[in-house]
């Protein structure tokens, strides 16, 4: 049993939670609050949701422009990334919510007179501005420091500082004993108005979400308020806290206590002397790191471009799958897409650290389909480049090229790049082996015979060459003699013979392996004999249609345990996975190698750079 009104009653229920809104729905509906004959007194409920649905909008708004780091990178004021266990704490941000929606409902069930306020009385608004100063601030501010003392902080207000990186979620995480408090204090003021005869639903909806927008903004770890504001008004430093302020006391703890008005802090002595010298700092824009690895994305498609911190946090700390709301979101991310296509350039997108090294991953604003539109290829070749130039001035040490931006027909594996700027320091990576040593290593010991599809492609040609030095018979479907015979020859004259073209997918009817490195139609795989594995490198992976067969997923590797920071997964992979591409060009980086790593696969340098990546901690996923 832990200590009174420190877990909430419905903490185990997960997403059923929700259904204790039902209640409340299920009243705004029977009292017809969307027909026209209605009065306003019948329609508290519909009032009630929607203003707690806009509150809880705020929090997850701020949050989304916490996760925007290519507007927010350089007044972020705690550098370290949130990673998947502080996300999952809280997940349940906002049971609190839930509470004060219920409290709310009880004020206007068991207060009549509360459902007939007017909508708007500005006298109202100056006594719940009084009340607010005069009681609500001081008595957060004691209450607060007494939650840092004792029992009161180790059984209660330890959970709220126990996110070591503050987001606007973070503001609902807390227990219903210092949510119940909290309610008392945002209570005061609303409650002084109405008991006064001047109480409105104006007053009510503002100062409750202004209440939200400041707490909110107060956690969101990046600086909004411009430093040349408090020195043309200097008094205005004690009259409105800023995230800055609120982040010194989550880090030191005693100090900085107050609501929103540090003058509570300045009158008892609790204001610390640097929380103007560290805002002067942060909002000077000078935060910017640079990191030592870039690993250059693109998206795959309208829906999973929804799966990124900045549409929502919790979504990307999951494995991409197809949702309810993707639906309702699609047509936006479909305008959105058009649009980055004529105006944005290559962002930043997210990073964890490793050994002390900033790792991060920069987006090419260009959707999959876009990859293989013939007038489009220019366009994206002049992104990639300036991405890579950017790199190169920042003084990144290897960019890695996700798996369409290294396409051999768009820029021959990077190759492009390096031909034209043979000056770069920057290394240009494509991954592509490990890639190889991930899909080679997953193929069972006893395996005598494989078949591969886009067999002539860099992946391709580097599996052929390397399983047929292993006496492994390698089927490779292709149409063009010409190209398999170039591979062929690249083989020892002795492993020659294991290399076979075939053009037809009935030929590997009896073969059990499939590599594939072609997306293949539901006709295509049914050649496949029952109990097929399908190894893949292709983009986006093939669907699976044969229930007899099973599926491997795109290429992979587990970063290493001590990953710090790391808080949203790489499209369908699992938490801490990266697909093969990022994985070797962190080895490249973590190795020290000086090489660019473009165009062909060197084979010989599979089991090298395999062996690289275990010893650096990186696992198969």
């Amino acid at each position: 049993m832990g200590a009174p009104l420190s877990c909430w009653p419905w903490e185990n229920l997960g997403s059923y939670k929700y259904l204790l809104y039902g209640p409340l729905i299920a009243k705004a509906i029977a009292s017809k609050a969307f027909d026209e004959g209605s009065s306003s007194s019948d329609q508290w409920c519909f009032y009630i949701l929607i203003l707690f649905a806009l509150r809880g909008f705020i929090y997850t708004i701020l949050c989304s422009l916490s996760n925007m780091l290519f507007l927010t990178r350089r007044r972020r004021i705690f550098k370290d990334g949130i990673d998947f266990a502080q996300i999952d704490k809280e997940w349940d941000w906002d049971n609190f919510l839930i509470l004060q929606c219920y409290i709310g409902a009880l004020a206007f069930y068991g207060f009549p007179s509360l459902r007939d306020l007017p909508k708007w009385e500005l006298i109202g608004a100056g006594i719940a501005l009084l009340l607010h100063v005069a009681v609500s601030e001081p008595l957060f501010y004691w209450v607060h420091r007494a939650f840092h003392r004792g029992q009161l902080f180790s059984l209660y207000h330890s959970i709220h500082h126990s996110s070591r990186v503050t987001q606007s979620f973070t503001a609902g995480f807390a227990t219903p004993l210092e949510h119940l408090i909290l309610s008392m204090v945002m209570g005061i003021p609303l409650l002084g108005a109405c008991l006064t005869g001047f109480g409105s639903f104006g007053l009510l909806s503002g100062y409750v979400l202004l209440f939200d927008l400041l707490r909110a903004v107060g956690h969101c770890n990046f600086e909004v308020f411009p430093h040349q504001l408090f020195e043309a008004i200097p008094a205005l430093k004690y009259l409105i806290y800023t995230p800055t302020y609120h982040s010194i006391h989550h880090t030191q703890k005693k100090s900085n206590f107050c609501l929103f008005m540090p003058l509570f802090d300045l009158l008892w002595g609790t204001l610390d002397g640097k929380s103007w010298e560290l805002h002067k700092e942060i909002t000077a824009g000078k935060n910017d790191e640079v990191p030592g690895f870039v690993f250059l994305a693109h998206v795959v498609d309208i829906a999973s471009s929804l799966h990124v911190p900045f549409v929502y946090r919790t979504f990307a700390t999951l494995p991409f799958s197809a949702k309810p709301f993707i639906l309702v979101g699609w047509p936006i991310a479909f305008v959105t897409v058009l649009l980055m296509w004529v105006w944005s350039k290559t962002f930043f997108l997210s990073f964890y650290n490793l050994r002390g090294r900033l790792f991060q991953t920069w987006v090419v604003p260009r959707c999959g389909f876009q990859y293989f539109l013939p007038f489009a290829k220019d366009g994206i070749n002049n992104q990639i480049e300036l991405a890579i130039l950017r790199a190169d001035k920042m003084g990144v040490k290897v960019l890695s090229l996700a798996a369409l931006n290294k396409n051999e027909a768009l820029n021959g594996g990077g190759t492009l790049f390096v031909k034209k700027h043979p000056n770069l320091k920057v290394r240009v990576v494509h991954g592509n082996t490990l890639t190889a040593a991930v899909i080679i290593n997953e193929i069972p010991k006893d395996v005598k015979e494989v078949f591969l599809t886009g067999a002539t492609s860099k992946l391709g040609r580097a599996i052929a060459l390397y399983l047929c030095r292993k006496q492994i018979r390698v089927l490779m479907l292709t149409l063009s003699t010409e190209r398999f015979q170039n591979i062929q020859k690249e083989a020892d004259p002795e492993f020659q013979q294991y290399l076979v073209q075939i053009t037809k997918y009935r030929a590997a009817q009896n073969c059990k392996t499939w590599i594939v490195g072609k997306w293949l139609t539901p006709r295509e795989q049914s050649w496949a004999p029952s109990g097929t594995h399908f190894h893949q490198f292709v983009v986006p992976p093939i669907i699976n249609f044969r229930r007899d067969c099973t599926y491997g997923k795109l290429a992979a590797m587990k970063l290493p345990k001590d990953v710090e920071g790391l808080g949203s997964c790489e499209y369908t992979l699992g938490r801490g996975v990266v697909h093969a591409c990022h994985a070797g060009g962190a080895v490249h980086f973590l190795e020290g190698w000086t090489h660019h790593e473009v165009g062909a696969i060197d084979v010989d340098r599979i089991d090298v750079v395999w062996e690289a990546a275990l010893r650096h901690g990186l696992t198969p996923a």
